[in-house]
């Protein structure tokens, strides 16, 4: 093909226009690439505000939340050239657009390139250095179908552990080298140390001495270096285990479906992860490399006692042999305890962690004596439980001191007795070379044995962790299902539902549809399955029988973040984030602005409140937002819901803790609210509801009928009760 010169590429559309297009023709690239793969690319989980260029970070994290593998790199055109692109590669040109990588041709040092705005059938631009160098700076983002989401998905446990230390084997293997070469270096001084005493002293060699204070000198300053080179690299290393074991956790956390969350104390949760994923990272970026590389040591100085004095080497290989087989015949044992000993310490954390979240409850009604009463039983339960495990690891260290105390000095003064008698063969320097060396070699040997307590205190670590680790996630790819465009329309088809361990359905063959925009009221009595009808409806609980469906499609089909950004959700006690009002309202959606959040805030009826503050939309919400009233906390979290414009607008009891002004303002603004949407509004409030389009009532998990407040009123004998019961003076005004 001929190459051509600049001006195909701009024929072609490359370089795009700057702006608007630009950022148009990149985001266009990268879906282009993405459907390769099979994956569509949702707008809204790119978090960059509108109108600003995604950077080749921000680009790859949009792609990593579609399930695909991402990289942002920087490529000299030598690499460029020379890869083998069996995938479109993404090149991120310096106007803000891109191009697609279709093939590269080393012997002609060419790149095809294809816009994202051909066709597939149209031919793509050969480019060489010269060309595209005035439009692309290297950058480039390569994508790929992500090949280790099966060991994302992999159970938690210590073959888990183990592979994530073992990815990092090429920074090991530097270490390694670097430990190999530090432990050569370490026999430099006890060998020097042997000539001086048995050459330069016995035979008063100057000329020796300072060829041996010259090898001093040069294995001291490559020991430094060398020693500062591994540090460096074992940090590293640790950093980057450390960031990917907090990253998967948190990850496997948030996949977690939150009736695990509503049936598990918070507590319990933080101990079995926060607390043992503590202990798994101290001891993979502390105590293992530091005993693995001890072990290079042990291997490379070993030989060199064997050959110094085999007798006193033995003596040492048989105390270490001791200590490992203590602790062997301890580990057991010590594993029961130390697994007692966690318990107890997670019930510990669990009654903290409890008092905290509910101290106003706790303070309200004067429950301090109750509270303090219950931690100090937990606490002595963990003491006596620390003792026990405490005690009995007394027990091998009793055993083990003697012995490292003999593989310290008890080994000098076996090699004393035989330099000094007439059947030893150990010379006095050779004697001190062999005593510097054998502490290199002892201490990793008896870490060595250590080592295998750690492991089994990490494999109790790793057993808590798995127990909520590896509950099954509300999905199991986050990018599966699909993203279509909702209008509103609800239906329930013959849908039975029960909670875990319930005798009776929450919902029992339920079946209604709604037309899209609109505004369903949803009431009965306490346990009628209100609330539990609008879980299904997000998505949160899926074990169920039947159909639930939005525009007709299954909601088990569509991606569950998908759904969930799509819906509007008002509870009737909401969660605020520490940060300002805006934050909040905004909550963190790329792309929104103060304009945004101050049109939902009118609409939601919080502008009057919020414009009042001395610092407005810029107020602090402190932790348990105690600076807000309920009724000014509720009506920020509908204003969150509303900020994104949902199509579906879910409201379940998110009025009943007003006051009768806010409440007032809220009804007051539903109409403003409902206008092109869909809205679900369950209440026990019935006269907030007689404006709605229709209602639905349920009683013990079942449809009993749905229609207007007014028709309801004259055939539904459960409707009629529950209004008379709400309204009664009222009914009594007219009869007077």
């Amino acid at each position: 093909m001929d190459t051509g010169n600049l001006e195909q590429l701009e024929q072609a559309g490359i370089p795009a226009p700057g702006g608007e297009l630009a950022i148009r023709i990149r985001l266009m690239a990268i879906a282009a690439a993405a459907r390769f793969h099979g994956a569509e690319l949702d707008r809204s989980d790119l978090r960059v505000p509108a109108g600003e260029i995604p950077s080749p970070a921000a680009l790859s994290d949009w792609l990593r939340s579609s399930g695909l593998w991402a990289k942002a790199v920087r490529l000299p055109w030598k690499q460029l050239v020379a890869l083998d692109v069996t995938t479109p590669v993404v090149l991120l040109l310096k106007d803000g657009s891109a191009v697609m990588l279709v093939a590269a041709d080393r012997k002609r040092d060419l790149v095809l390139l294809r816009h994202s705005r051909l066709g597939p059938n149209d031919p793509p631009v050969a480019a060489t250095e010269a060309m595209l160098s005035p439009l692309w700076n290297g950058e480039a983002v390569l994508i790929r179908a992500r090949r280790s989401a099966a060991r994302e998905d992999a159970p938690f446990n210590m073959a888990w552990v183990a592979d994530l230390v073992w990815q990092e084997r090429r920074l090991m293997r530097d270490v390694g080298i670097a430990s190999v070469v530090l432990s050569l270096l370490t026999v430099i001084p006890a060998l020097t140390v042997m000539t001086v005493i048995d050459e330069v002293v016995t035979h008063q060699s100057i000329s020796t001495l300072i060829l041996m204070a010259l090898l001093i000198g040069i294995a001291l300053l490559s020991e430094t270096a060398l020693g500062f080179a591994r540090r460096q690299l074992i940090l590293i290393v640790g950093a980057r285990v450390d960031a990917k074991l907090n990253l998967h956790v948190f990850e496997r956390l948030l996949r977690l479906p939150l009736d695990y969350f509503e049936r598990n104390q918070a507590g319990t949760v933080w101990s079995n992860t926060g607390l043992q994923i503590a202990k798994i990272r101290e001891f993979l970026t502390g105590k293992l490399l530091t005993t693995m590389l001890d072990l290079v040591t042990l291997i490379v100085l070993l030989p060199i006692l064997f050959y110094l004095q085999p007798l006193l080497a033995l003596l040492v290989l048989a105390s270490a042999g001791a200590i490992a087989g203590i602790i062997v015949v301890f580990m057991q044992p010590m594993s029961s305890r130390a697994k007692r000993f966690i318990n107890a310490e997670t019930a510990k954390s669990s009654i903290m962690v409890e008092t905290l979240h509910g101290i106003r409850t706790v303070k309200t009604l004067a429950l301090e004596p109750q509270q303090r009463a219950l931690w100090d039983e937990r606490v002595a339960e963990a003491t006596k439980a620390k003792l026990a495990a405490g005690s009995l690891a007394n027990l091998p260290q009793m055993l083990i001191t003697p012995l490292e105390g003999f593989m310290q000095r008890g080994v000098l003064l076996v090699g004393a007795y035989m330099a000094i008698t007439d059947s030893g063969t150990v010379a006095v320097g050779a004697l001190i070379a062999f005593m510097m060396l054998s502490g290199r070699v002892a201490q990793p040997l008896a870490g060595l044995a250590r080592l295998m307590e750690d492991i089994t205190q990490v494999r109790t670590a790793t057993t808590l962790a798995a127990s909520v680790l590896n509950q099954r996630p509300e999905t199991a790819d986050t990018a599966s299902g699909v993203r279509p465009q909702f209008q509103g329309g609800i239906a329930f088809r013959n849908v039975v539902y029960s909670y875990p361990g319930a005798a009776n359905p929450a919902l029992d063959r339920i079946g209604f549809g709604i037309a899209p925009g609109t505004v369903l009221g949803v009431v009965g009595r306490s346990g009628s399955g209100k609330s539990t009808l609008t879980r299904l409806l997000q998505g949160i609980s899926r074990d169920y029988t039947g159909q639930v469906s939005i525009d007709g499609i299954d909601i088990k089909d569509i991606n569950l973040a998908h759904l969930r950004r799509n819906l509007g959700v008002v509870l009737q006690e909401n969660f605020l984030f520490r940060g300002t009002i805006r934050d909040n309202i905004l909550a963190g959606r790329p792309g929104l602005t103060l304009t945004d959040a101050v049109r939902a805030a009118r609409l939601a009826g919080a502008a009057e409140f919020i414009e009042r503050l001395p610092n407005g939309y810029e107020t602090i919400i402190e932790e348990g937002s105690p600076n807000l009233s309920g009724g000014q906390r509720q009506r920020l979290a509908i204003a969150r819901a509303l900020v994104h414009d949902p199509r579906i607008l879910i409201l379940d009891e998110a009025t009943s803790a007003l006051d009768p002004e806010s409440e007032a303002l809220v009804n007051a603004n539903l109409a403003h609210m409902a206008k092109g949407r869909t809205m679900v509004i369950v209440s026990h409030r019935l006269s907030s509801l007689t404006e709605c389009d229709a209602i639905l009532v349920l009683d013990q998990g079942r449809v009993l009928d749905i229609g207007p407040h007014a028709d309801l009123l004259t055939r539904c004998g459960t409707y009629q009760q529950l209004w008379h019961q709400q309204n009664r003076h009222l009914i009594a005004n007219q009869g007077v």
